[in-house]
């Protein structure tokens, strides 16, 4: 599907809240993706991230008659699907890491060289982004792989525009402590 302009959409709303499964069906199929792409972030587990999404899509249509118009489709799905994540996180540990390394798919254009230290740094930010708790972590995702801006982020997430600035700022800080060792150590091997 085409990302739908703002009026088709706020029509396909309406439609889904009057019961028009059709018409929910287009907006998931429109949302899916991106919903997947941020629990996945939140929890570094495909089959996790698939399941929370789905379980993200059914509270969003169960409490569709509760959306108000004129607000964001797109962050009211983002919140629904955080916290169907965090909701997941709670009742299942993540995946060993070497399930999760086998679930990459390797590129075929770079050597087996550039494809490992790929693999490697991937998998190293996935465990640093982890790392963080839950509430930083949601933020993170949202701003970097959601692309939401401040403002988008604390609607989402019912918090103050400061705090969505101060989770952001630990959060990049708390990286970059985490990964610099790795990444100086890294350069200086493939020198």
């Amino acid at each position: 599907m085409n990302n739908p302009s703002a009026d088709a959409e706020t029509s396909l709303v309406i439609q889904a809240q009057q019961g028009d499964r059709s018409a929910f069906g287009e907006l998931v199929c429109h949302y899916h993706r991106d919903v997947v792409n941020i629990v996945y972030r939140m929890c570094a587990d495909v089959q996790l991230a698939e399941d929370a999404a789905q379980d993200a899509f059914i509270r969003a249509w169960l409490n569709l008659p509760s959306f108000q118009a004129g607000t964001s489709l797109r962050n009211w799905l983002y919140r629904i699907a955080v916290n169907a994540a965090l909701d997941m996180l709670r009742r299942k540990q993540h995946q060993p890491l070497e399930e999760f390394e086998t679930m990459m798919l390797a590129d075929p254009e770079p050597g087996p060289e550039t494809e490992l230290v790929k693999r490697e740094q991937a998998i190293l930010i996935e465990q640093a982004i982890n790392a963080l708790t839950p509430a930083v972590r949601a933020v993170l995702v949202l701003r970097e792989y959601g692309e939401l801006s401040y403002k988008e982020i604390a609607a989402a997430l019912d918090i103050p525009i400061g705090t969505v600035m101060s989770r952001l700022n630990y959060a990049r800080n708390r990286l970059r402590t985490l990964l610099e060792p790795h990444l100086l150590h890294s350069e200086v091997d493939h020198v």
